[in-house]
Order: structure tokens, then sequence, then C-alpha cells
């Protein structure tokens, strides 16, 4: 008897596991997500959430999750970047960063305009994480695109060692950032902790 038999499984059985398996690999998206993230590339702008409406609170408020591997192959991601990028960009409510979690997403990725590089790129982190903050620190003014109307003080670390996964390779990547961009991404990155910097002071 061999091993199949021993197992009560025949090689077809095998077959069928393997193409379910294969199968189960999915998106992590939600439904809810995919709608709002939707087909179209040139969809432009998203909807803000912001502090305005307590259901769009309770999502601003929730921990996100990281994307999976599959997640960063698809078109669906593809498009989540440029419409995150539109809405970033928006001239009516520019800003400097943006998090998925911002426009409905709840998945640990980031737009940060880089102000430490030429040109002052934007550039996407997936799965990013703060690895360390220095522990000299600075008093600065800050706004956010989901909380309209307001500016406040926050105490943020001057550097930052960040870790994120890169789309290309699929690998870890770590960099450290100083200054005024090290202060975007505390901030952005406190957004993928369900953290507002209107409560940052009260932690």
């Amino acid at each position: 008897m061999n091993r199949l038999s021993q197992l009560g499984l025949t090689a077809g059985t095998l077959i069928i596991m393997a193409a379910t398996g294969a199968c189960t690999r999915e998106l992590t998206f939600n439904d809810a997500e995919l709608e709002i993230i939707g087909t179209d590339s040139t969809a432009g702008i998203m909807p803000l959430y912001t502090v305005d409406d307590p259901a769009d609170t309770s999502v601003l408020n929730a921990v996100s999750s990281d994307l999976s591997s599959e997640d960063l192959k698809s078109d669906y991601y593809r498009i989540l970047k440029m419409r995150m990028l539109a809405t970033v960009k928006d001239t009516s409510n520019e800003g400097v960063g943006i998090a998925a979690l911002q426009v409905g997403i709840s998945k640990r990725l980031v737009a940060v305009q880089r102000f430490d590089k030429d040109g002052e790129p934007f550039e996407f982190y997936p799965n990013i994480r703060l690895l360390n903050l220095s522990e000299e620190k600075a008093w600065g003014w800050e706004g956010c695109l989901s909380v309209p109307g307001m500016r406040d003080t926050v105490l943020r670390s001057k550097s930052v060692v960040i870790s994120y996964i890169d789309e290309k390779s699929m690998v870890e990547k770590r960099d450290t950032v100083e200054g005024f961009t090290a202060v975007i991404f505390q901030h952005e990155i406190d957004h993928l902790e369900g953290i507002l910097y209107i409560e940052r002071k009260k932690l």
C-alpha cells in the first residue's frame, strides 16, 4: 500500500486539493474595500474619511492589516496607489502624505512625499513599520486631511528607521529618515495604528 492509499487519498484528490489551495491565496481586500478601490484607474480622487463623521472616525481608529504578496501584484493595488496619489495631490485639499485607511482601505500602505530626495517625489510603502525612533525630539505643527480645518503641535522624533516591503522584489527593506520627512512618516504610520495626530498628545 502506498502513502496515498494509507491516507485514503487518490492522485485526483490531491490535484483538487492543490487547485483549491491555489484558489485560497486570494486578495485580502474585503468586498467593501474592493468596491471603494474600483476597477477604473482613471477614476481619480477618493472620498476622504474624516472626523466630521462618526462612522468615518470608527474606521480611522481601526488598526490596519498587512498586504499580501497577491495584493501587491494585483490591479486593485495598482489602482489604489494611483487613486491615493491623485487624492493627496488634489489641489483643493493638498497634502504631503496619505494612509490607505484615510480612504477606507484598512491596509498598511502609506504614500509620503520625500522632501529629503531630489524632486521631492511621492513614494509608496506597503507593510510599513517603525523600527526605531530617535530619542531627540522636537515640537512641530501638523495638519491632517482627515481632520479638516485644524492644526496643532505634536512632539515627534527627529529621525526614524522604517521597514517596508519592496513591491518588485517582495523583500523587506529598511531606510533611515530625518527631518520633516521623518515627521510625515510618523504621522502616516500613526494612521495605520488607528491614531490621529490630535490624539497623539493624549498618549
